[in-house]
């Protein structure tokens, strides 16, 4: 039977759960709810959820077996903590708090309870990040020594219609995006030890121009850095350098790049699922393009019905609470190291995810 999903928050990402998950056979979402209960209304008749409910009451609903979290990154905590005391498994979009301390609470209060708890992004499970994780692993580029993330644009508020967040204490580029990149980076080369970063805020305040919002012309207090640059250690010995901006107009860097002592490999956006993997051999005049090893066509959602797989065959699922919580970690680490100028430790843990095997069926993990 499939897992029984209430959602928690209707926004604007709230479209892509629920368009991707329709084709996951694993997962049903069977109820929704938003603070503003016309969000809810208008996801229920968009994709034919049946029912519509306060948070309190779809947290008390017990045909409902877990709980997806789409609130705002402040929130995110607070409803999973509920989710879990009411003895839901959670599966949160990013980040899976708001800080360190917040994500620990949700890790150990789930342990505590007996529930899963899960995390985007998921889009590592896409053929193009599968991909390169196969290359990787058969030994294609060699000894993985060193690895590169450019995340670099000009911010949200041009396009987005409630932006404000993007810029208060749990936003900003790292925690918005970062955890695109530094989920692909573990789940390609294992686990981070150690993190140093450097953060300015260099655009403030923020003016909002995106001109159906309702907002145009009103201006955003930055409260958390807009440009971030850290290094990474890996448990593996390789090195890492990352920078995510909303202060940059243009740029041609890589989204992530992998050296290898026998080549580099090129691997596509982490903020999407699929996308063209090419490699680079020592000795090769020319850069290849790969074709596919693994299933096309994933979307948001893919995590989630690996959770409920997962609790069903009694194994790890690979979005997991441990992996989104040292991608946590990590972020906070960049700017803490940043205002004290020391390195930061990140807590050992087995996190890498199990790849995909390369023969199984659409939406069917194991």
């Amino acid at each position: 039977m499939a897992m029984q999903v209430g959602v928690i928050g209707c926004g604007a990402i709230s479209g892509a759960y629920f368009k991707h998950g329709k084709d996951l056979d694993a997962i049903e979402y069977v109820a929704c709810a938003d603070l503003l209960p016309e969000a809810a209304q208008k996801r229920a008749d968009e994709f034919g959820v049946g029912k519509i409910c306060t948070v309190a009451e779809l947290l008390a609903d017990d045909s409902v077996d877990a709980i997806l979290n789409l609130t705002i990154p402040a929130a995110h905590a607070e409803i999973s903590l509920r989710a879990i005391d009411a003895g839901k498994h959670v599966y949160n979009e990013k980040p899976l708090g708001a800080t360190r301390e917040e994500g620990k609470q949700i890790i150990d209060a789930a342990k505590a309870k007996g529930v899963r708890v899960g995390c985007a992004p998921d889009t590592f499970f896409g053929a193009g990040h599968q991909t390169a994780r196969k290359l990787i692993d058969d030994g294609a580029i060699g000894k993985p020594v060193a690895v590169v993330a450019f995340m670099m644009c000009r911010g949200h508020e041009s396009w987005h219609p409630n932006p404000e967040f993007y810029y208060a204490p749990g936003g900003g580029p790292m925690f918005d995006m970062g955890p695109y990149y530094l989920t692909d980076m573990i789940q390609l080369l294992g686990p981070i030890r150690r993190v140093t970063g450097s953060t300015a805020v260099c655009i403030d305040p923020r003016t909002i121009t995106h001109n159906k919002s309702g907002k145009e012309g009103k201006q955003i207090k930055v409260e958390t850095p807009d440009h971030v640059a850290g290094t990474i250690d890996f448990a593996s010995g390789a090195v890492g350098t990352i920078i995510t901006s909303f202060a940059v107009s243009a740029a041609t860097l890589p989204r992530i790049q992998v050296y290898g002592t026998d080549g580099t490999l090129d691997v596509p956006d982490p903020n999407g699922f699929d996308g063209e993997v090419k490699i680079k051999a020592a000795g090769d005049e020319d850069w290849r393009t790969v074709d596919p090893t693994h299933p096309t066509g994933y979307g948001r959602a893919a995590g989630l019905a690996d959770m409920a797989l997962a609790i069903e065959q009694n194994r790890p699922h690979r979005a997991s609470g441990d992996l989104s919580y040292m991608a946590l970690e990590a972020m906070q680490g960049f700017l803490e190291s940043a205002e004290s100028g020391q390195a930061v430790d990140i807590t050992p843990s087995d996190c890498q995810p199990a790849p995909l095997t390369t023969d199984h069926a659409f939406g069917q993990f194991s």
